[in-house]
């Protein structure tokens, strides 16, 4: 072993040393196979971890190790993400398919190593592959280090995670590849779920989750939005809600009767249980801003105060297309200022314009059923449409320095500003593939305009940056203008998130610190825009001394 780094696995070493003092390391262990499950009156084989949907729930502490060994027993390709967590120094963790590591292999295992410093909240886990997301899945709760007694709200009674999912009939492998073939979205679900369940409003269905509680107490919710292709409302009939936190980051505290959250979002919500001692729905339904085909039902669960009732009291939902209400909620929510945390950084090393949206790119050899004459539906940013590597994973090309499996000349902006937001556009609907990243020195400040367009059709995309939190400093509708955006910004508590739900019809500005060594992707969280090509990556270079350096993959790293 070469002495340099010799001398960087002990520094390493004695940083990790260092940071485990009062911490502790938390195994655990997925075997994620395949199972059959009922729902809706019809037996579904699905993909799930430990026999369980939603799968484990696993609780850390601030500064604990946490350890999962993933032994695939499923008949397909897999990776675990890690929702939301930075992952200093071990990038190799992170799970996001032919990103940071190639597939774990049917009949292979894999070993997520990471340290989770600096965060405290609600995060999840889920596959980072196909649509095996829809049921691979569950929550990761991270709390101070000095247990509840460290939250900056009243301590609550109970912390009751409620996930909302989305379930499809057919196998969700079939669902995607098909679309993949014909080169098109791929169907909508037959459902959607919270804690794994439909709800008694669908037609042969009365699984249902119920939450028993006290009159009188304080319960912490941990919201999830874990599913694939929706963003969703969420209220519980006759009870309001006071959020604290977003994306595991402290807000001020907001007092709402509904919850709006986009796919990789969590909220994590304060419920007096002070309502009449009596039976009520919890309620979550899809907010669509665009007017394509979606699913347009309603999950439901039970708060109750007493077991011996059987039905109770609906919430009145949104209408689906309801923009004035999700755009209030998300834009009324702003960071809590605590001593130590992160502040907005005002010096701007590196700005980036990235116009995206929905567009048509040649059909690709593996799309056997797509319509040559009428091209695939594909997605892009500043017109360049992400493609995947297939024989090496983009992490693994940047640690090694291979040539030819990606380009790092991702443009700042797009080669034509037009009216984004404008359905009346001439802009032709054709981008093109590509594997380009943009490239980051350490400790760069980004700041990078998200502008939605109407080329094909115009939706509210979640955006999430792996790696990062960021802060969103603005978001409003239309074409971004600088001076009026300016003018808008909150440079002194804006909320933080890992993942932003841009405006339909409209932009968002974020802002980070590149202070992250490795290979991040930034991509929509709507799963089916991903595989069309709505990404990019950012290559974070690594810093000038040990404990900014990213160090080797672990032994066990699969393998293409």
């Amino acid at each position: 072993m070469a002495p340099l780094q010799s001398l960087f696995i002990l520094s390493f070493a004695l940083l990790f040393a260092t940071q485990m003092t009062d911490a502790k390391i938390v195994k655990r262990t997925f075997h994620v196979g395949n199972m059959t499950i009922n729902r809706l009156c019809q037996d579904t084989v699905i993909t799930a971890v430990n026999g369980k949907l939603p799968g484990p729930t696993i609780n850390v502490h601030e500064g604990d190790t946490l350890v999962v060994h993933v032994i695939n027993e499923s008949p397909y390709n897999l990776t675990i993400h890690w929702h939301g967590i930075f992952q200093k120094l071990s990038a190799w963790a992170d799970g996001p398919n032919m990103i940071t590591q190639c597939p774990i292999r049917p009949g292979n295992s894999y070993v997520y190593k990471f340290n989770v410093t600096g965060q405290e909240g609600t995060l999840w886990w889920h596959a980072h592959v196909s649509y095996l997301r829809a049921t691979v899945y569950g929550p990761l709760i991270i709390r101070p280090k000095q247990g509840s007694k460290g939250y900056p709200y009243p301590k609550p009674y109970k912390e009751v995670p409620i996930i909302l999912g989305e379930w499809w009939n057919n196998n969700v492998v079939d669902v995607d590849k098909q679309a993949r073939l014909v080169g098109v979205p791929p169907n909508i679900s037959d459902a959607f779920t919270i804690n794994g369940k439909p709800g008694d409003l669908y037609d042969c269905s009365k699984d249902m989750y119920r939450l028993t509680v006290e009159s009188g107490k304080t319960y912490l919710l941990r919201i999830i939005n874990a599913a694939l292709d929706n963003q969703l409302f969420f209220k519980i009939a006759s009870h309001s809600f006071m959020v604290v936190a977003i994306d595991a980051s402290y807000t001020n505290p907001y007092t709402t009767d509904i919850i709006v959250i986009a796919p990789g979002q969590t909220v994590d919500a304060l419920l007096n249980a002070n309502a009449a001692p009596s039976v009520y729905y919890m309620a979550a339904s899809a907010y669509q801003s665009s007017i394509g085909v979606f699913n347009n039902s309603t999950t439901t669960a039970i708060l109750q105060y007493d077991t011996s009732l059987s039905h109770g009291m609906m919430p009145v939902m949104p209408v689906w297309n309801d923009t004035d209400t999700a755009h209030r909620f998300y834009t009324s929510l702003t960071g809590l200022i605590r001593l130590g945390n992160p502040t907005v950084p005002l010096q701007v090393n590196s700005h980036m314009f990235i116009a995206f949206g929905l567009g048509l790119t040649a059909c690709q050899p593996d799309q056997l059923l797509c319509n040559k004459t009428r091209g695939a539906v594909a997605a892009s940013m500043n017109n360049v449409s992400f493609q995947l590597p297939t024989d090496m994973s983009l992490l693994e090309a940047h640690y090694s320095s291979a040539n030819g499996v990606y380009t790092t000349d991702f443009p700042d902006k797009p080669k034509l500003f037009y009216d984004f937001t404008s359905n009346k556009t001439s802009v032709a609907p054709f981008t093109k593939k590509g594997t380009k990243v943009k490239k980051l020195k350490y400790n760069e400040v980004v700041e990078v305009v998200l502008q939605n367009t109407a080329i094909l059709e115009t939706e509210n995309h979640p955006i999430h940056l792996h790696g990062f939190n960021f802060f969103i400093l603005a978001q409003d509708f239309g074409n971004y203008d600088y001076a009026k955006a300016r003018e808008m910004y909150n440079l002194v508590n804006p909320q933080v998130r890992n993942t932003v739900a841009v405006p339909a019809g409209g932009w968002a500005v974020i802002r980070f610190v590149a202070n992250n060594p490795g290979i991040w992707i930034m991509h929509c969280h709507l799963d089916m825009h991903l595989p069309m090509g709505l990404a990019t990556v950012f290559q974070v270079e690594n810093g000038p001394t040990p404990d900014t350096i990213l160090p080797p993959q672990p032994s066990d790293f699969p393998i293409c």
